[in-house]
């Protein structure tokens, strides 16, 4: 493994504890080949974090096969409560500094991509969080944040009844990356890919 490739001292969380009301059935564990939605997230993720948090709702207690000593599971202490809601509790249960966030139905992260976000989190220390813009929008995932200012941002908008996860980019200084600065990693734009409903799955 060579040191561009290898884990980056980072935590990674998976937010996996929505309803999946569009998709119309639990989508996590809907296949693309031979592996779930949610164990395709958390493989990308492990390729580039040295931990990675994915967070269930309240009582889900699906399985990991096989486990892997740096795979944790917390539950929301909210059901259903919304992204931001699941990002607070990941991020009050990780190890590292920095956090690279992904949602569990998001089946085509490039790692390249997350080495990325995290590698200009970890260059600028101005910035709370980096995100990527894709023709003119920001996109809320992936994303990487700072634990601590992230965590004390997503604090006050939670007591604040707020619940989405965009509301945080718009509070923390954040980095937004163009398409010119992340396209070349990911020509087709595969990581930004989340899964609604069955027809949006890959066929490969």
């Amino acid at each position: 493994m060579t040191e561009s490739s290898a884990p980056l001292e980072i935590s990674g969380i998976v937010l996996a504890g929505g309803r999946s009301r569009r998709f119309g059935s639990d989508k996590l564990v809907a296949r693309v080949g031979d592996e779930r939605l949610l164990d395709r997230a958390i493989a990308a993720l492990g390729i580039v974090t040295s931990e990675v948090v994915v967070v269930l709702a309240p009582g889900d207690e699906r399985s990991f096969p096989p486990i892997d000593p740096r795979l944790r599971v917390v539950h929301d202490l909210e059901r259903h409560g919304g992204p931001l809601v699941g990002l607070l509790t990941g991020l009050t249960s990780v190890a590292q500094p920095l956090v690279l966030v992904v949602g569990g139905d998001m089946p085509l992260l490039r790692p390249g991509v997350l080495r990325l976000l995290a590698r200009r989190l970890e260059l600028d220390a101005g910035v709370g969080a980096v995100v990527l813009r894709a023709r003119g929008a920001l996109v809320p995932l992936p994303a990487a944040v700072r634990t601590g200012a992230a965590t004390d941002v997503a604090q006050r908008l939670v007591a604040d009844g707020e619940r989405r996860l965009r509301s945080l980019f718009e509070r923390l200084p954040t980095r937004i990356l163009d398409d010119a600065e992340w396209r070349p990693l990911d020509p087709e734009g595969e990581t930004l890919r989340d899964i609604d409903r069955p027809e949006d799955l890959p066929t490969a």
